[in-house]
C-alpha cells in the first residue's frame, strides 16, 4: 500500500486538498487577533473602550478579534491599529 503523503510537507497536502489559502487565511488573522488582543491588554483598554475609541459597536469588534471571521476588512484593522497607536505592514511575497 503506498501512501501519497509520505514525504511530502503539510502545505503540499493542503494544496491538493484545496484548503492552503482558507487555513493561511485563518493562521494569519489569529496572529492579527493575537497581536491586537496583546495590545489593548498592555495599554489597559478593554473591548468595550476600544470599540468606543474606534467609533464601532461591540460586535463589530469582537468580530475583528475572532480568530475564525477572516472577513477582516482594512479600514477596519487600520482603525483599530490607529487607536492603538500602531501602524500596519502587509507585504505580497513570491509563493
Amino acid at each position: 500500500m503506498k501512501l501519497k503523503h509520505i514525504g511530502s510537507d503539510f502545505d503540499d497536502f493542503l494544496n491538493e486538498e484545496s484548503l492552503l489559502q482558507e487555513a493561511t487565511a485563518i493562521a494569519v488573522k489569529r496572529v492579527i487577533a493575537w497581536q491586537i488582543e496583546q495590545a489593548m491588554e498592555k495599554q489597559n483598554i478593554n473591548k468595550t473602550l476600544m470599540a468606543k475609541m474606534m467609533h464601532t459597536s461591540r460586535a463589530s469588534l469582537n468580530r475583528l478579534l475572532d480568530e475564525t471571521d477572516t472577513s477582516l476588512t482594512l479600514s477596519t484593522l487600520s482603525n483599530a491599529a490607529v487607536v492603538l497607536g500602531k501602524k500596519i505592514q502587509i507585504k505580497l511575497i513570491p509563493a
